[in-house]
């Protein structure tokens, strides 16, 4: 029997497997695009001549004070070391004086990052040349107050952003398993909000009624209908962000798509992309799912790759075996998240998220929803297995044992297989 052959990205280095090739039903791979031949010919260009805006250049004044959001440490991919120094650039050239620039890490409810990770995000160039700063949802104090949602969201921005004469949001869009798509409003909310604002925003990606687990229409691709979502602009519509730089990469992680303008119409078109290089249709599922989070930073803990195994569980057969490859060197991280699993049951968790909802018990409450619809293996380092187990995953060290696991576990000596050398970005589409 022939054998086909795979390495997937796991961290910083890869793994290597073979299976049948006679029972691989997808290698779910999206349809690549080419990056510019010149990223910063490409940047220029795109804030030269935006969509449904005048160019940025036209849109600032002398002597304004500019607030720009940037994805924190988790978001490296969108390689703002390449793109905010053009951005700065052009700003400069405007009239603005680095002492008027301050970038805000749009951390949301993320954990504060270190001084190393700024100057990693930004360029070390940039990060001595003007002031960068974490935003802090519990800092109340440096909060402005805006309003209320149609939905009764309370809404908090950071004192930076609310007081800057101009805010310009940059970030990166892909699938997202809550509001459908990252970028665009999420540099906002949940971005540079309160906690508060965060909260409330997130409760309705649950169900309506305790014990109804998540909400359904909180989900990838879904915008229309998706109250999280519909919310969210709501939320970042206080803000009236005065220009949106997003990029979308492509299957080997390059910038290829830089939409820049109105931070609607801008980022709609972004979304469309996103669609055309990872959505991907199948015709059924697998037996058993095999995806590679696509390394660091993507796998960088067991949070961050839960966007891989929501993607990889639509691929997969109901009672099926999803196996995702994720380093994870910092799976407790965000700290509070593993802390969600010490309730007795799922349903004494899911009070408790709705009692005091932060987007970690979300996820941990998705993670038991995904548990109940297969088996979830976890390629990882030897020190999370323990760990892992908290969370209703199987951690195996070796990617030999678990196959042997899931040969054992699928019921069929011949099992179908998918494998998704981008799990957290490519999401499978079933065709019914």
């Amino acid at each position: 029997m022939k054998e086909r052959r795979f390495e997937l990205n796991i961290g910083k280095g890869t793994e290597k497997f073979s299976i049948p090739e006679e029972q691989l039903l997808y290698e779910l791979l999206g349809e690549n695009q080419a990056p510019p031949e010149d990223l910063s010919i490409a940047y220029r260009y795109a804030l030269a001549n935006p969509i449904d805006s005048p160019p940025l250049a036209e849109i600032i004044n002398p002597g304004e004070t500019v607030a720009i959001a940037v994805s924190d440490i988790t978001r490296v991919w969108q390689h703002n070391e390449l793109t905010l120094p053009i951005l700065i650039d052009t700003l400069n050239k405007a009239g603005i004086a680095d002492k008027d620039i301050t970038v805000i890490i749009a951390v949301g409810a993320h954990r504060q990052n270190t001084p190393e990770e700024m100057a990693e995000l930004c360029g070390k160039e940039i990060y001595e040349r003007v002031r960068v700063v974490n935003h802090n949802a519990w800092d109340t104090d440096n909060m402005v107050y805006y309003g209320k949602t149609g939905r009764g969201t309370e809404v908090s921005f950071n004192r930076i952003v609310a007081e800057a004469d101009r805010v310009i949001l940059t970030g990166g869009v892909i699938y997202h398993y809550m509001v459908g798509y990252g970028g665009g409003r999420k540099s906002i909310m949940p971005g540079v909000s309160s906690l508060k604002t965060i909260q409330q925003n997130h409760m309705w990606a649950m169900g309506k009624n305790l014990g109804d687990g998540s909400n359904p229409l909180a989900a990838n691709m879904k915008t229309r209908g998706n109250p999280a979502h519909e919310d969210m602009m709501d939320v970042a519509a206080f803000l009236k962000a005065d220009f949106l730089i997003n990029v979308v990469p492509n299957l080997d992680g390059d910038i290829t798509g830089i939409f820049a303008g109105n931070w609607i119409s801008a980022w709609q078109d972004a979304t469309k992309l996103v669609d055309k290089i990872f959505g991907v249709a199948i015709q059924e599922q697998a037996d058993i799912v095999i995806a590679s989070a696509g390394g660091y930073p993507k796998d960088i803990n067991l949070y961050q790759s839960q966007k891989t195994i929501d993607n990889a569980v639509y691929a997969m057969k109901p009672g099926g075996i999803t196996i995702v490859l994720a380093d994870c060197p910092d799976i407790k991280e965000p700290s509070e998240f593993f802390d969600w699993f010490n309730h007795p049951t799922a349903f004494e968790m899911e009070r408790a998220v709705r009692e005091n909802f932060l987007i970690s018990g979300w996820v941990a409450v998705r993670q038991l929803e995904y548990a109940n619809l297969g088996h979830i293996i976890l390629v990882t380092r030897e020190k999370n297995i323990e760990i892992a187990k908290n969370a209703g995953v199987q951690g195996v060290a070796t990617m030999e044992e678990a196959l042997a696991i899931a040969y054992e576990k699928c019921g069929t000596r011949s099992p179908t297989f998918t494998i998704m050398p981008q799990g957290a970005n490519t999401f499978p589409i079933l065709k019914k």
